[in-house]
């Protein structure tokens, strides 16, 4: 049985570890999301004390940007919960299914956010690990609410990588044999299972905006495993192959946030928003001298 301040509702959905529920908070009234892990993580004792561990730490995440654990708890079995502001919106993989693939103006600020968000989570040594545009929900700004887009971008499930057994080729990458992360999104470091800091997360970023601007993932593969074997064996595709009209500096960006060694990348999120909003001010620049 839950905590007894909330009243679950109808199941959301189910995710790699996970169950979510709409709830109230019966002292507030206020809509919640519930995430009940899965029961077969609780075998796992290692696991289970990783989870509460990120999961208290995430609480003290405040950002406009970022969507906080509210509180955690265990039920009666001894399955770990999670409380979460409940979002109305829909996840930024759902806008890129809808609209495909997103301009310049439309892509860039999303993406500013994004790093923002994930620069409090950084400064509270908190790192993602699962960066993805599922993870990515995109809320209705309320009325008077500031900023310039109408949607706000907030990411979403911190401390709650997936886990994905990985196969015979990979095993050997990792000293338990499993990955955390989704592949397609995953660093090389990641995929090696070596120690993680926030440049991980930028090289996902790098996957994301790179996927935003053309539907197709950087290293393409026929299965997850080929997808993770050529990041740490190839280079990504070209930004302008797929969209020549996009700006050579937005290409830079996203090449530098895909390097293979973290101390080639972006050494913040802070320092990739800025080379992002670079980008959009030079493409209104080209536009303006375009129209003399």
């Amino acid at each position: 049985m839950l905590d007894r301040r909330y009243v679950v509702g109808h199941r959301l959905g189910q995710g790699g570890m996970s169950y979510v529920y709409r709830a109230i908070e019966q002292e507030t009234g206020h809509a919640v999301a519930v995430k009940i892990l899965l029961p077969h993580l609780s075998l796992d004792p290692r696991a289970v004390e990783r989870l509460r561990r990120e999961a208290a730490m995430a609480t003290r995440l405040s950002h406009p940007n970022v969507c906080p654990i509210l509180r955690w708890g265990e039920t009666e079995d001894g399955i770990l919960y999670l409380v979460m502001p409940f979002l109305e919106g829909e996840p930024l993989s759902d806008l890129e299914a809808r609209r495909g693939h997103l301009s310049l103006s439309e892509g860039v600020p999303l993406l500013i956010q994004v790093c923002h968000g994930l620069q409090h989570a950084h400064e509270q040594q908190i790192v993602h690990r699962d960066l993805k545009p599922e993870n990515v929900m995109l809320v209705p700004r309320a009325a008077g609410e500031a900023g310039a887009l109408a949607v706000r971008a907030v990411v979403m499930d911190f401390g709650l990588a997936k886990e994905r057994r990985a196969g015979p080729h990979l095993a050997k990458l990792t000293a338990t044999g499993v990955v955390l992360g989704t592949p397609e999104f995953m660093s090389p470091e990641q995929i090696r299972g070596k120690p993680l800091d926030g440049r991980s997360d930028i090289f996902a970023l790098g996957v994301l905006a790179f996927e935003l601007f053309t539907s197709q993932i950087p290293f393409p593969g026929k299965s997850a495993q080929e997808t993770m074997i050529a990041r740490l064996q190839g280079s990504p595709l070209s930004l302008r192959d797929l969209r020549p009209d996009l700006p050579a500096q937005l290409e830079t960006v996203i090449m530098k946030a895909l390097a293979m060694s973290p101390a080639a990348r972006f050494q913040s999120m802070a320092e990739m928003a800025l080379a992002l909003q670079e980008c959009t001010e030079a493409g209104a620049t080209r536009k303006l001298f375009r129209r003399r």
